[in-house]
């Protein structure tokens, strides 16, 4: 294969520019193909697919060093997935063969993860029509805004650049747009991995910081919650959490409920007659 015929890949991460795990996902992407680094300045998690109209789009030009290899990167002010946007429209050469998001610190679960900037990052990416993988490693709760350097993510990196060839050489399938692997924090490189849907469970639950008066400052924080009776079979939870599995579930652009279309009419039409 020729320089030419390398694959191109974008990669982004929510926990901004300067981030340990990015460096490791970009470590493990470059045996693959030719990867362009574009992420937030600053720390970004939480951001969902935001697009913030705050954000200054400025692409500050960077070199980093990782283990010995300099890299020229992106540094964008904006949002995980302003971004992908600007790697995709103004930074590289042709369209992307795949965008990747993550490694991200902390694992990305349930019908929550609307929340999470490093799944918003692949679904603006998806949304170019480019394959898109969103990575996470679970690691305890206070690494998750951290860029702690003690996080060993050597199996991370051999599961980003597993499911990173397998969507390159894939061809699109209907209604997957973006792949979420979660990996547990005891995985090793022969790990299985699992299919499978989103929990529709709390995991991270909202918590908010008692207050005096409703004018005074309060944060909404969160615990993490586990109700193993509750836990659907074929989740990411219970594959990550349970089972100690590496989860990958197929995540859809298009959220249209996957209801009856007949059977819903029929019902609001009755219902709406009762009125």
């Amino acid at each position: 294969m020729t320089d030419n015929e390398r694959p191109l890949i974008l990669l982004t991460n929510d926990d901004g520019i300067q981030s340990p795990a990015l460096w490791a996902a970009a470590e493990a992407l470059s045996a693959i193909g030719f990867v362009t680094v574009a992420a937030p300045r600053e720390q970004s998690s939480g951001a969902g697919r935001s697009m913030p109209v705050t954000s200054d789009g400025k692409l500050v030009e960077e070199q980093v060093n990782v283990r010995g290899k300099n890299w020229k990167v992106y540094a964008v002010g904006g949002s995980p997935a302003q971004a992908v946007q600007h790697g995709i429209l103004e930074l590289m050469p042709r369209r992307p063969d795949l965008v990747v998001a993550g490694i991200n610190y902390g694992e990305n679960l349930t019908t929550g993860i609307t929340v999470s900037g490093t799944v918003g990052a692949a679904l603006e990416g998806a949304s170019f029509g480019v394959p898109a993988l969103a990575v996470s490693l679970e690691v305890p709760a206070e690494f998750y805004l951290s860029h702690s350097d003690t996080i060993d993510f050597r199996v991370a990196k051999h599961f980003t650049a597993y499911f990173a060839r397998v969507l390159i050489g894939m061809k699109p399938m209907t209604d997957v747009d973006v792949l979420k692997v979660d990996i547990p924090s005891d995985a090793s490189e022969t790990t299985e991995w699992r299919m499978t849907r989103l929990s529709r469970q709390k995991y991270y639950v909202p918590v908010v910081s008692p207050r005096e008066r409703l004018e005074d400052p309060a944060h909404i924080q969160f615990e993490i919650k586990l109700d193993r009776d509750k836990i659907e079979l074929d989740s990411d939870v219970y594959a990550l959490r349970i089972d100690r599995k590496v989860s990958v579930t197929p995540i859809s652009l298009d959220t249209t409920s996957r209801v009856d279309f007949v059977e819903l009419e029929n019902h609001l039409k009755s219902k709406g007659s009762q009125g």
